[in-house]
């Protein structure tokens, strides 16, 4: 495989090239003190220059010393708000005496292109794939979405306190296809982006760039940024071993640390809400006060509120234990019977945005240690 080098001052050429062939671009921004995704039009939207700390239940933003533009973790949004709509309309009903009239929203073609897409997130994508895209269930809008979606993957060479994607094997290096991927090197001397096409369509984007073959050095260059953010990430108090997640979850169905989360757990959905790859959604119909007219509505819901799991009769999870027990065990365990892969990815938003810093690597080294009691 082929890598490339660009220079930084040579970015614009990358966005123009993908916005000339029909994308809309989506990418990181700074906005309202968190860095989130938003249209990006030129370089100058990005963060370029901050970085983000991050915590059980804090996050900031703050100056580097350097100009990287990518030089952050994750903030509190992830794709899936551009692929699984937070709310869509599905259909709208009107009613004219006898005669009634149902009319399915169709979507317009969109085609979304990712700029800065880290390595956990295309984990995410994929997992939200098997569930979303494939199988007899799929859902339209998502197919949709994602049939014609170009990303712009960013290999991390910094990480926050929060990740733990080595745990989970899904970064930092950018292993799963993307159409293209870069990586930021920043030195003293030099600031460019090494560059490398994984798609017949990145290729075409690549012959468009003013780049230059990568020497050995510019590699290693890029390969040392990244082994630093893995070696952040290894080291880090959050690592640990997952091999065994699935039957440890399944033998402590019934631990009594459910119980000692759940005293601090808001139900919020906070956790859910920042997952990238929680699906969970309910549909809403809405009339007018005449009855004439109605719609449907597709929104995201989340396995801690109390009508998700309503049956005739009331909810089958009707405590914040049985709610944490299902959301924790589900994403590590039951997962894997489903979609055959878990469904973390390690990119420790749920950590970041809980309010109260309920830590999800805290909390499966609690069941291991209560197991042992």
């Amino acid at each position: 495989m082929e890598i490339l080098k660009l220079a930084a001052n040579d970015l614009d050429s990358l966005i123009q090239v993908i916005r000339s062939e029909g994308y809309q671009l989506f990418g990181p921004i700074l906005h309202n003190g968190a860095i989130t995704y938003g249209e990006i039009e030129t370089p100058t939207d990005l963060p370029q220059g901050w970085t983000d700390q991050q915590e059980a239940g804090q996050y900031r933003v703050e100056r580097r010393n350097d100009n990287a533009y990518f030089g952050y973790a994750v903030g509190p949004h992830s794709w899936k708000q551009f692929l699984q709509l937070p709310q869509r309309q599905i259909w709208s009903a009107s009613r004219s005496g006898e005669d009634i009239q149902i009319l399915e929203i169709e979507e317009p073609p969109v085609k979304l292109a990712f700029l800065g897409v880290r390595s956990c997130e295309l984990h995410a994508i994929a997992i939200q794939d098997r569930v979303l895209a494939q199988g007899d269930y799929a859902n339209s809008s998502y197919k949709a979405r994602r049939a014609q979606l170009f990303t712009i993957a960013v290999e991390c060479t910094t990480a926050a306190n929060t990740c733990f994607c080595t745990a989970m094997n899904t970064g930092p290096q950018v292993r799963l296809p993307s159409d293209l991927v870069i990586t930021e090197v920043l030195t003293s001397d030099a600031h460019f982006f090494l560059i490398r096409s994984g798609s017949p369509q990145g290729n075409s984007v690549l012959k468009q760039l003013p780049s230059v073959g990568a020497s050995e050095a510019e590699k290693q260059e890029g390969q040392a940024a990244v082994q630093q953010a893995e070696n952040q990430v290894s080291n880090g108090r959050r690592s640990f071993d997952s091999s065994d997640l699935k039957t440890l979850l399944y033998r402590n169905y019934d631990n009594p640390n459910w119980d000692k989360v759940a005293e601090r757990c808001l139900s919020c959905a906070n956790c859910t809400m920042a997952c990238p790859t929680c699906f969970c959604s309910t549909v809403e119909d809405t009339t007018d006060l005449t009855g004439n007219e109605a719609q449907r509505w597709e929104r995201w819901d989340s396995c801690f509120t109390a009508e998700l799991s309503y049956l005739s009769g009331g909810p089958v999870r009707a405590d914040t234990r049985s709610r944490y027990r299902q959301w924790m065990t589900h994403k590590l365990a039951t997962w894997y019977d489903q979609f055959d892969s878990s469904g973390c990815v390690g990119c420790g938003r749920c950590i970041t945005w809980c309010p109260v810093g309920i830590d999800i690597t805290e909390e499966i080294q609690n069941i291991r240690v209560q197991e042992q009691k």
